[in-house]
């Protein structure tokens, strides 16, 4: 169901004292047609915490780091779909690369560890990451020099590994491979080394003693019922173009959301993006207990089972 044309032109006109729920920022976008709207509501958005404020703090002190021969590293761990690359992604944006008259500088290098933690495969993902080409024939050693001489010529600074959780994935000798490949780069490039993934990735990394008194973790755990997911619900609805205000932060309705997302922020995302959209086509301009029944909205427990049913 579609609000009819009169509708959405009369709710257009609507002056900002009765869109006080949403930010300033956001409040233009209230006047456009459904179709505008929707569109702007599954943007990708930043939506700001504590914990990922503390993450971001952390990076940028690591990026100032002076030189020293052991540079400190960071593991940061949470659950799938909590957060971790959009939190990476925001800081690499911070500190974007720029393209220089010989060359391009990229301060942060960010690269995803591949499925097989074998030395050639991670050197020529390294490769992928800083957009250089490479013989398929090129033996490990010549991948090596390669990725060091340009990691130098393009002054990275910090060098970040999401899905790092990928290095259990090989045999125990493939493992410790990869894990002295760490190991070189961090002593020889002296930057910071960021690793990022699940649980997994702490198991891999303390296989290493050396590697593990280097790493500092943190971890973004899932949501529970506390004043910071108050505030995370609040920071969502004011960025949602909804013509009323939604009213999410009651205990009771923290509970259902949690429960219903399986408290990651990810799915939380999903499922609040798509209740947005219900909101805006059902004509009812805001997220409630009755859009939230309406919203066509699986949790990961449930499209797991669903899949397996599938297999079956």
């Amino acid at each position: 169901m579609t609000p009819s044309p009169k509708n959405n032109a009369e709710q257009a006109k609507l002056p900002d004292a009765d869109l006080e729920h949403l930010r300033a920022a956001v409040r233009p976008l209230a006047a456009l047609d459904g179709p505008d709207r929707i569109r702007a509501i599954r943007s990708e958005r930043w939506i700001g915490y504590p914990q990922a404020h503390a993450v971001l703090d952390r990076l940028e002190t690591l990026l100032s780091w002076p030189d020293r021969q052991r540079m400190p590293n960071l593991l940061l761990l949470g659950p799938t779909n909590n957060g971790k690359s959009m939190i990476i992604e925001k800081f690499r944006r911070t500190h974007p690369s720029i393209s220089l008259a010989d060359r391009e500088r990229i301060p942060v290098l960010c690269m995803q560890m591949p499925p097989d933690p074998s030395p050639g495969r991670f050197y020529l993902a390294l490769h992928t990451a800083l957009g250089t080409p490479t013989r398929p024939r090129n033996r490990v050693h010549e991948l090596e020099q390669q990725a060091l001489m340009l990691l130098r010529a393009t002054g990275v600074q910090m060098l970040i590994i999401d899905e790092l959780h990928n290095v259990l994935a090989g045999r125990d000798n493939v493992r410790r491979e990869f894990l002295n490949v760490l190991r070189f780069l961090g002593n020889e490039l002296r930057i910071p080394l960021v690793g990022v993934g699940t649980r997994e990735a702490y198991l891999a990394i303390r296989t290493d003693p050396q590697l593990e008194n280097r790493f500092h973790p943190m971890t973004l755990p899932v949501w529970t019922n506390t004043t910071d997911t108050r505030s995370l619900l609040a920071s969502f609805t004011a960025s949602f173009p909804l013509r009323r205000p939604s009213h999410l932060t009651s205990p009771d309705m923290i509970d259902y959301l949690l429960t219903r997302c399986e408290g990651t922020i990810g799915e939380l995302a999903t499922l609040l993006t798509a209740a947005a959209v219900t909101a805006v086509d059902t004509g009812e301009e805001a997220i409630n207990a009755s859009i939230l029944t309406r919203t066509l909205y699986v949790g990961p427990t449930e499209r797991r089972r669903q899949f397996e049913r599938h297999l079956a």
